[in-house]
């Protein structure tokens, strides 16, 4: 059955970026299907999307991604609404993948993974992709997660590759209204609590650009402070897989502290801190102090190294696996500090609008 399908991709000041994943949309296989582009009136990426004879809808000052979707799902009309980023490569055939299973009643949203591009992207952001499609440490995100079936019931989809029944968005109301980094959770535990299912396609394959390191730490703050702001507003969005790493940097600076509390408590000057001989330490608290220390930064490095030798980026290799336990690393502290400082703005009452790592 041919249906209407249009592609929403939100964008602020990336329009070189925005040039190639509309190129990329303009190829694709599925007939019927529009493409707009929401964005800032001003932003060079209108003058971008209208040379492809992209249609380009004014986002009407919002200060969020959420509004500026809403917008485009208001002035548009399509019976599927599909959603990527500014920063994608997009297959031929992706749009094609997610509008097949529309056929099905039971399918109210279908996504897939996303990965780097292998080829186009730096050491570090091949890294970064390969610590994100980890098995263990970061199994509670969308990134790189491939079904281990064709179509498998999802509880969330990416924002980056994800389409939804025109029908099911507006039952539910669209996105949360001034919600950003958290805005694809919560609309997806508002259409799963509404009754309908969601399903992730493991050949809807996207290619999303990662972002450098440095922008990566800013970027998964973020996202930890704006899932301790939705699990405010939706308490069943409150996990253990996302609020236990609101404790790691706690527990880190814990084990430092003992670490260095042992070694003191064992009888050696600070100078010799640079020569260490854990033997040398007295039994009891002191040897417990500067052994745990050690002993937990290898056990994290072995589980590191296993989740991402067992996940699914193309970018995996001995190389890379080595890396990404600096990345994961870095993701853990970050997320835990933006957990923990969005559960601190919900205590002194002013959690305040979610913040973009984007200016708007």
């Amino acid at each position: 059955m041919s249906r209407s399908v249009c592609v929403i991709v939100p964008s602020i000041g990336n329009a070189e970026e925005l040039g190639v994943t509309l190129d990329g949309l303009l190829s694709q296989t599925c007939p019927n299907l529009e493409i707009v582009v929401v964005g800032p009136d001003g932003d060079y990426g209108r003058e971008v999307s209208e040379s492809r004879g992209i249609r380009y809808i004014d986002d009407l000052g919002s200060k969020t991604r959420a509004d500026a979707c809403n917008i485009a799902i208001s002035e548009t009309e399509s019976e599927i609404v599909l959603f990527t980023d500014d920063d994608v490569i997009v297959p031929e055939d992706w749009a094609s993948n997610l509008v097949r299973w529309f056929d099905r009643d039971d399918v109210g949203g279908v996504g897939g993974p996303n990965f780097a591009p292998v080829e186009e992207s730096t050491l570090w952001q091949r890294v970064i992709d390969v610590a994100f499609s980890s098995t263990i440490f970061t199994s509670g995100t969308n990134y790189g997660k491939l079904g281990k079936s064709e179509l498998q019931e999802a509880s969330q989809l990416p924002g980056v590759n994800s389409g939804y029944r025109r029908s099911v968005l507006v039952e539910v109301g669209g996105f949360d209204a001034g919600a950003i980094g958290a805005e694809d959770v919560m609309l997806d535990y508002r259409i799963t609590s509404s009754g309908h299912k969601l399903w992730t396609d493991r050949e809807a394959v996207i290619w999303h650009r990662r972002r450098d390191l440095s922008r990566v730490k800013k970027q998964i703050r973020n996202y930890g402070m704006v899932r301790a702001l939705a699990s405010s507003r939706y308490p069943e969005l409150g996990v253990f897989t996302h609020t236990m790493v609101a404790a790691f940097p706690p527990l880190v600076i814990s084990a430092f502290a003992f670490f260095f509390w042992g070694l003191a408590n064992g009888g050696m000057a600070w100078p010799e801190f640079w020569d260490i001989r854990l033997s040398t330490v007295p039994m009891g608290w002191p040897r417990a102090g500067v052994h745990i220390l050690p002993s937990l930064m290898l056990l994290y490095n072995l589980i590191a190294w296993y989740g991402s030798t067992k996940g699914d980026s193309p970018s995996k290799n001995a190389w890379t696996v080595f890396l990404s336990s600096i990345v994961t690393f870095t993701l853990h502290w970050n997320y835990g500090m933006g957990f923990l400082n969005g559960k601190w703005r919900i205590i002194r009452g002013r959690p305040g609008l979610q913040i973009d790592d984007r200016n708007r």
